[in-house]
């Protein structure tokens, strides 16, 4: 879950971060939570999944050592 992302020209710097139930992950991913309920999601605009991380504050300082703007969804 390290892969660099290339956003393409023009699109908007904010992100949504979010819990999400490690039940509702495909599969293959819940072993990676291991032991965990629930696991933070970051989202572009369009709903897209660009990644997930173990804790809220987690999700925040990825968005922003990237040089996006997060903001959180309930």
């Amino acid at each position: 879950m390290n892969t660099p992302f290339d956003f393409p020209e023009g699109m908007g710097r904010l992100v949504y971060v979010r819990p999400v139930p490690v039940a509702e992950l495909p599969e293959e991913v819940q072993p990676m939570a291991r032991g965990l309920d629930h696991v933070f999601a970051v989202h572009a605009a369009d709903g897209e999944r660009l990644a997930l991380v173990r804790d809220r504050h987690l999700a925040f300082v990825l968005a922003r050592q990237n040089d996006l703007a997060p903001v959180s969804v309930h």
